[in-house]
């Protein structure tokens, strides 16, 4: 499935609202991703939109843009702009979304010719990076801890980047077995569950509050038949 830039900047425009709520001295509140705190999330997805715009400048040059010259000048910047006042971070998200959105008008099919090496070293396309922002911008989102949750996101985009993630998780050695069944009825099978018999786990909740579970660890709304299985 690809993903559009018009849905990537609806899900940006959803971001600005939640972090305009946000009072000064809420940026050093933690969040959800270990050792950060709000600043640091949302810097992160400013300082992505910029590394994302890089690899589209690669796609239509055709000359090599590395999304981040090191991960130590990523992090740095990360954690150098994690303390600014809420305005200058909100202000920073707007103005490197705007410009990534500037930059994915001059994608053409022609572009994914070039193969990019993502953030995560590993090869891609341009047709794949509307997906990609569209995650880190959800995610972070939901990262925040400001009232957002995955529930709030689109459901089809609930449902693709759920399906990934198990599709990731199954694609583990020591993925532990068990079968996630959706409120609706559509069952998910990991690892191998014929060699585990009644050690499966039997995982039920929304697609929403499963996704929480697996990209995030969040436990509301998901049920087991006994404690739930220690994620890798």
């Amino acid at each position: 499935m690809t993903h559009t830039w018009d849905e990537v900047s609806e899900a940006t425009d959803a971001l600005i609202e939640t972090i305009e709520t946000l009072p000064e001295g809420a940026q050093f509140e933690p969040s959800l991703c270990a050792g950060w705190t709000r600043g640091h999330v949302i810097t992160h997805v400013a300082r992505n939109a910029e590394g994302i715009g890089n690899l589209i400048t690669w796609a239509v040059t055709g000359v090599e843009t590395p999304m981040y010259p090191s991960l130590e000048v990523r992090n740095a910047a990360i954690e150098a702009g994690a303390g600014r006042s809420m305005k200058s971070l909100r202000d920073d998200v707007r103005n490197a979304s705007t410009w990534l959105g500037l930059g994915a008008r001059s994608l053409s099919p022609k572009d994914d010719a070039t193969e990019l090496i993502m953030g995560d070293s590993t090869p891609g396309r341009a047709s794949d990076l509307a997906t990609r922002r569209l995650r880190e911008v959800t995610f972070h989102h939901v990262d925040l801890l400001a009232g957002y949750g995955f529930a709030d996101a689109p459901a089809e985009h609930v449902a693709y980047f759920l399906a990934r993630e198990i599709t990731t998780l199954a694609a583990r050695s020591d993925a532990p077995p068990m079968i996630l069944r959706t409120t609706d009825g559509v069952d998910y099978v990991v690892g191998d569950i014929e060699v585990a018999g009644d050690q499966t786990a039997y995982i039920s909740g929304s697609r929403a509050a499963l996704l929480g579970w697996l990209a995030r660890g969040l436990t509301d709304g998901v049920t087991c038949d006994s404690p739930l299985p220690q994620l890798p």
